[in-house]
């Protein structure tokens, strides 16, 4: 299992990722708040990002919140991406609140 560096623009914080662990759990073990939480299983949007650097690998994303135009653009979710090498990310997604 290989560590990666995590850099998110937004907030300067980094943080590391082993390849294993998805972007949004390992922010959150690291006690980084640069990624807004919501559902933490790819329904609500609220922790969408833009990778900007690296290199990394996605599993099934929800299309009502990320289209195949987005994600060709770089534009995943933190809860669903993998890196695979140091990643350089903007946080796009919005706090989620209960209703």
């Amino acid at each position: 299992m290989s560590h990666h560096t995590v850099t998110i623009e937004n907030s300067g914080e980094t943080f590391r990722c082993a390849d294993d662990v998805n972007v949004l759990i390992a922010m959150e073990k690291a006690v980084c708040k640069g990624i807004p939480v919501g559902c933490r299983n790819g329904g609500c949007g609220a922790c969408k990002v833009q990778i900007l650097s690296g290199d990394y690998a996605v599993r099934k994303m929800n299309r009502a919140v990320v289209s195949a135009e987005d994600e060709a653009q770089g534009v995943v979710l933190a809860c669903k991406v993998f890196p695979r090498g140091d990643v350089s990310l903007r946080a796009l997604g919005r706090a989620w609140k209960p209703a």
